[in-house]
């Protein structure tokens, strides 16, 4: 209502504004007309005098019969001398001039204006009716986009209400005309998807955190459910005890890389990164996990450029690629080779990781970085799941795309960070 009435009082100003200046021009127009034609009498009464002027206004009336003036000559007396008008005009109906001319005689011209009168009449009524129609549009446009904009929002409101009653599974539905609303929607059912897609990574990461720890602690369980009942042996108490602290070695590192990872994704640590060598970093990683790679037959090779520098946090890079690489020797063949790759290319820093291992499915892909996922599902070998996990998160804090390519055979991982992350030599 209260965008009706502002938009009617600026229709309002408008039409007011073209009635006046309509009105004001007809008027001057007549009021110019009026004063050439008195000019013209000035100059008979100079030529000829009060005779002169009777002359020319009996010449006028005779000749502007339908232009519609009216004159009236009277002397200093108000006797009148010439003219076809026999009183002095009603301003209400007439538009007149008057001149007093030099023998003292008075000469006034008028035009009858009592057609203006209903002219002003119908445009009042016309300025009338537009504002009513003016109104009448807003109030009728108003009241639709108001029910159309309230029936779609209790459309959101109502899906809304659904999902949390019966769960993610609802979406809020499009229209197909592509405009804010559908915008609106899709944003919303994007966020949906998102949500139910968090909602499944807690599930699947609570059932195998369960799983993982289950295993542990149940062997843990029974190893003290048979110490209790047997007499005590040193030595097999010393082997009971030395097998229980790795199971829970296990279960602390595992702990240990989900806080570890938390932290990561909690905090905004770009304003404490620093210029980072990759090639340096990348040699670091190798230098510690060659013995590890020597032992299965493995040989790691590095082509780095001559300096890669980065904005990013030293230590996170370094757990990324220590990751990587561990994974790469673990999973490719033994006696094969792990190459380490540092580049600068126009699109940015890359950071490369190849095996020669059996590679990962396609379809495996995406959801190798989530946590607690593996590609063995009887989850019988070492491991937790969480290394890659812990890459992603990397990732994501330092801006870098990870990418993954076949390289026959094998995989290659690539650390793909963005220009923005370049720091010149």
């Amino acid at each position: 209502m209260i965008y009706i009435l502002l938009f009617g009082a600026a229709a309002l100003l408008l039409f007011w504004y073209l009635y006046s200046s309509t009105t004001s021009y007809v008027l001057d127009r007549t009021d110019r007309a009026l004063a050439a034609e008195i000019a013209t009498l000035q100059n008979a009464f100079t030529n000829g005098g009060l005779t002169g002027v009777i002359a020319r206004v009996d010449e006028r009336i005779a000749a502007s019969h339908e232009a519609g003036y009216f004159y009236l000559l009277t002397d200093a007396s108000s006797a009148r001398l010439a003219g076809n008008l026999k009183n002095w005009p009603s301003p209400s109906q007439w538009r007149a001039v008057q001149e007093t001319l030099p023998d003292s005689s008075h000469l006034v011209v008028a035009r009858d204006i009592s057609d203006f009168g209903e002219f002003k009449g119908r445009m009042r009524v016309a300025l009338a009716l537009c504002v009513l129609l003016v109104f009448a549009i807003a109030a009728v446009a108003s009241v639709s986009v108001t029910r159309r904009t309230v029936g779609w929002i209790e459309t959101i409101n109502t899906t809304t209400r659904r999902i949390m009653d019966t769960g993610l599974g609802e979406r809020i539905p499009l229209r197909g005309t592509r405009d804010e609303w559908d915008e609106l929607a899709s944003n919303l059912n994007l966020m949906l998807n998102r949500i139910e897609a968090l909602m499944d990574q807690v599930k699947q990461v609570s059932d195998n955190l369960a799983h993982d720890l289950r295993t542990p602690l149940s062997r843990m369980r029974g190893r003290l459910e048979n110490a209790y009942v047997k007499g005590r042996q040193s030595e097999k108490d010393q082997t009971l005890i030395a097998d229980l602290l790795a199971d829970l070695d296990g279960v602390l590192r595992m702990f240990s890389s989900l806080m570890r990872i938390s932290q990561i994704e909690a905090h905004d640590k770009a304003a404490f990164f620093r210029v980072v060598d990759l090639g340096e970093v990348a040699s670091e990683v190798i230098e510690l996990f060659d013995a590890g790679a020597e032992d299965r037959g493995s040989r790691i090779t590095l082509t780095a450029d001559r300096r890669v520098l980065v904005r990013g946090d030293r230590d996170l890079l370094f757990d990324a690629l220590a990751n990587l690489l561990d994974n790469a020797i673990k999973h490719g063949r033994d006696g094969g080779l792990v190459t380490v790759g540092v580049k600068e290319l126009a699109r940015g820093a890359v950071l490369t990781i190849c095996d020669d291992g059996p590679g990962i499915p396609e379809d495996e892909r995406e959801h190798i970085f989530r946590r607690f996922y593996r590609l063995e599902r009887s989850r019988c070998t070492p491991g937790n799941g969480l290394g890659l996990s812990l890459v992603a998160a990397v990732a994501r804090v330092h801006g870098a795309a990870i990418e993954l390519t076949d390289c026959f055979p094998g995989i290659c991982v690539q650390l793909c960070f963005p220009d923005a992350a370049r720091v010149s030599a």
